[in-house]
């Protein structure tokens, strides 16, 4: 028995439970450990959902692998880079400018607006400097990982030679 998925609609199946599995877990350690999610945090959460989105795509219509695994290699470098810039923040806390505070960016505005529609999933309470370790490593450190593997998955899935037809030729 092989864990790697043999088709791409399976792969894309396995994406989408990585990324919507992530974000209830996430829910669930933040209740748990009582954390305030920041506006970088609930950003993340957005960007997982939304590779989760672009993997039921590739689940609907395995046809446009190409796209989705591109689409969720793209999102996930997105997130990869949210998750390094709060790490950053969470290093240097006296060079950085708090979440919060002063005039709002384009992501603090639509992490407000999710917020305001959907209080229990995306309303941000936290500072984006507070670091609470789980084994180890911050909530946005395990971001920078769980990204960088769904990059790499989304190219796999999308790129890769293993779910392309084979055509035999007869000599």
């Amino acid at each position: 028995m092989t864990l790697i998925p043999k088709t791409p609609r399976a792969a894309f199946a396995v994406l989408f439970a990585g990324a919507v599995g992530l974000v209830g877990v996430g829910l669930v350690i933040g209740e748990w450990m009582r954390l305030n999610p920041c506006p970088l945090c609930i950003f993340q959460r957005v960007l997982y959902l939304a590779v989760g989105v672009w993997a039921l795509g590739g689940v609907v219509l395995p046809q446009a692998r190409k796209f989705w695994g591109i689409l969720i290699a793209l999102t996930s470098a997105g997130g990869m880079a949210t998750a390094i810039y709060q790490t950053w923040m969470q290093l240097y806390p006296e060079s950085a400018r708090q979440c919060g505070t002063g005039e709002m960016n384009l992501i603090e505005r639509l992490v407000d607006w999710l917020g305001m529609q959907w209080p229990f999933m995306f309303m941000a309470t936290g500072f984006c400097t507070s670091k609470e370790y789980i084994l180890g490593l911050t909530m946005a450190n395990w971001s920078i990982i769980c990204f960088f593997v769904f990059l790499v998955l989304g190219l796999w899935v999308g790129l890769g030679r293993r779910f392309e037809k084979r055509r035999f030729r007869f000599r």
